[in-house]
């Protein structure tokens, strides 16, 4: 009973410190894209602003497994939360006058910094899960569903969040605000963090992060997929069609767009996150096999792929951004989001099962390195698209990649506890 409850205090404090992460990182996001975007920005400058916050995740994942795995969970979980405290200080810094590319390089190298902190505090968090979570059925996926779908609920917050500050205080001191908060729970966390998380592992080898299991690589290979087709449309080209819908280019009405896309984003994140916490009763996970489940990812990527599929007829056969049109986007992409969610809690849940306690770090670092790299093509496709082929290459873009993860969905197998080297 004593190691059941040191191991849900754990759970408990790791959630919390998670939750307060991905609330600045939502915030920051919607920060930095409506900043810039009025600033003059293009799409293709606007998701150059993302790219090293990806490929500084890929990284970040690949290592963080082996660190996790030779100095312990809570270290890795204390770094990222303080380099997410640095790089929304050094974002304050950010010189107006400055010429463009040099803006842009900065913002770039800011937000690779948060891409670091950003993956080294997912990766913590969800393997903490694994090694914390009870050995009755279904209590794994109940307990990475609540962790995953709760954090995406705030996080959703946060792009409301990011969005209110901005119209109501401006840039750097919303960007103040949330470093100070974030330091504030970051000390309460080193201070209070329960036992329950284990040690390093000093024999660890780096070698050891490239999974040798064809389950966890085929999984990775989908989640990239899965990742770039809601980022291909999330990250530029949906805000910015909607700025361009909502907007009368009055100050007043750059803020009204502010609000209205900041609530879009905010309602989908946390209608998806919401979703996530319920997909093991949707699914009846506690009653199913793992084999069941796994043809479930399969079935749920072909669900999702019908829906940005319909959104590119309706797009195409549109005149313009007509009133049907956006509203038609709206409901189509809340509907995506939650088929999406499903989706999401599936490979989060199958990722831990396919995986050892003995390298979980590891394999789930390796995982969420896929995780990053879907995230980056979509963001970089994103601007492309979108300035290449407008609304309906974006949403065409993001169905072909969906049908490409349930392909590669397609090749998991029921050996679920097959053997890694």
């Amino acid at each position: 009973m004593s190691d059941r409850a040191e191991g849900l205090s754990a759970y408990i404090a790791v959630t919390a410190a998670y939750w307060a992460f991905m609330l600045t990182d939502g915030a920051l996001r919607m920060l930095v894209l409506l900043h810039f975007h009025t600033l003059g920005f293009s799409p293709v400058q606007l998701a150059y602003l993302f790219v090293l916050y990806e490929v500084a995740g890929m990284a970040t994942n690949l290592a963080a497994g082996w660190i996790a795995a030779r100095f312990g969970l809570t270290s890795t979980l204390y770094a990222g939360l303080g380099l997410q405290v640095a790089a929304l200080l050094a974002l304050t810094q950010l010189d107006p006058t400055w010429a463009v590319g040099v803006s842009v390089a900065f913002v770039m190298c800011v937000q690779g910094v948060s891409g670091v902190a950003k993956d080294l505090a997912k990766m913590s968090s969800k393997s903490a899960v694994k090694l914390l979570a009870p050995a009755t059925t279904g209590g794994l996926f109940r307990w990475v569903a609540v962790l995953t779908g709760s954090k995406n609920v705030v996080k959703g917050l946060g792009f409301l969040l990011g969005a209110a500050l901005l119209a109501t205080f401006g840039f750097v001191w919303a960007v103040l605000a949330m470093a100070a908060v974030l330091a504030v729970i970051l000390a309460a966390v080193v201070l209070f963090m329960p036992a329950g998380l284990p040690g390093g592992r000093r024999g660890a080898k780096f070698s050891e992060v490239f999974s040798k299991s064809a389950n966890v690589n085929w999984l990775s290979v989908a989640r990239v997929f899965l990742f770039g087709a809601r980022d291909v449309w999330f990250v530029v080209g949906i805000p910015i069609y909607f700025y361009a819908v909502l907007s009368d280019g009055t100050e007043g009405g750059n803020r009204a767009a502010f609000f209205m896309i900041g609530t879009f984003m905010a309602v989908w994140v946390i209608l998806y996150g919401l979703v996530q916490v319920s997909a093991p009763r949707i699914l009846s996970a506690a009653s199913r096999p793992e084999s069941d489940l796994i043809r479930a990812a399969r079935v749920w990527a072909g669900v999702l792929f019908l829906v940005p599929a319909a959104l590119t007829g309706a797009v195409l056969i549109s005149s313009g951004p007509e009133p049907w049109l956006t509203v038609t986007l709206v409901v189509g992409l809340l509907v995506f989001g939650a088929v999406f969610a499903v989706n999401s809690a599936l490979h989060s849940y199958l990722i831990l099962a396919f995986s050892r306690s003995e390298r979980v770090t590891m394999d789930v670092g390796f995982y969420y390195m896929a995780n990053a790299g879907g995230r980056l093509i979509g963001t970089l496709l994103s601007g492309l698209t979108y300035q290449a082929g407008g609304l309906a290459l974006v949403l065409g873009t993001a169905a072909v990649m969906v049908a490409l993860a349930a392909m590669a969905s397609g090749r998991l197998t029921d050996q679920t506890h097959e053997a890694i080297a």
